[in-house]
Formats: structure tokens, C-alpha cells, sequence
């Protein structure tokens, strides 16, 4: 009798305590009309919340200090660092030719 048979092992059933299937099929028939009536979804009105929220911040550094109005009125730095690096390594290219009189490394 117990020799041959083997025992299925009970299944695992989790019951959800904070999920609510009727409240998430509610969720997504709001959802579907929404877009159909071309609404925006909660997920887009909270992008837009946020960037709304994103340029109020970064107004409101930038009319506190007058260094950074001052850059933005003229349009942002002068000179980039990837420029700044291509320019330090043409001088030192050019200084080292000065120094020994060669192209070569």
C-alpha cells in the first residue's frame, strides 16, 4: 500500500490580505474609459504633477541667486567642459612638440 504510491505534497494557496480583486476590475474599467475618452490616466496626471512641480523648483532657485539668473540670461555656460578638455590637450600636444621638438610620443 505505501510502498508504491507516492503522495501528492498539499498545494500552496496565498490568500491576499491587502488586495482587493473588485477594486483592481474597477481601477482598470476606469482606466479603459478614460483613454477612450481621451482623458488623461492618473499615471499621466502624476508625470505631469511632477515636471509641473520640477520647473517650480528650479524657478524659484534660479530667481534666488543672481549668479545663476545671470547665466541663464546668457544663454547657459560659455564654454563647455568637452571643449575645455580638447582644448588643454591640443596645448599640451603643442608643448610637448615645443619641448622636444617631435610629433612623437
Amino acid at each position: 500500500m505505501g510502498m508504491f504510491s507516492t503522495r501528492e505534497p498539499r498545494r500552496y494557496h496565498h490568500e491576499y490580505i491587502y488586495y482587493n480583486p473588485r477594486k483592481e476590475k474597477l481601477r482598470k474599467i476606469e482606466e479603459n474609459a478614460r483613454r477612450e475618452l481621451g482623458l488623461l490616466t492618473d499615471e499621466e496626471e502624476k508625470k505631469r504633477a511632477e515636471e509641473t512641480r520640477n520647473e517650480r523648483i528650479h524657478d524659484a532657485i534660479m530667481n534666488g541667486t543672481k549668479h545663476l539668473k545671470r547665466r541663464e540670461e546668457r544663454g547657459g555656460d560659455s564654454i563647455s567642459y568637452k571643449w575645455l578638455f580638447v582644448l588643454i590637450f591640443i596645448l599640451l600636444f603643442v608643448l610637448h612638440y615645443l619641448y622636444t621638438g617631435s610629433f612623437r610620443f
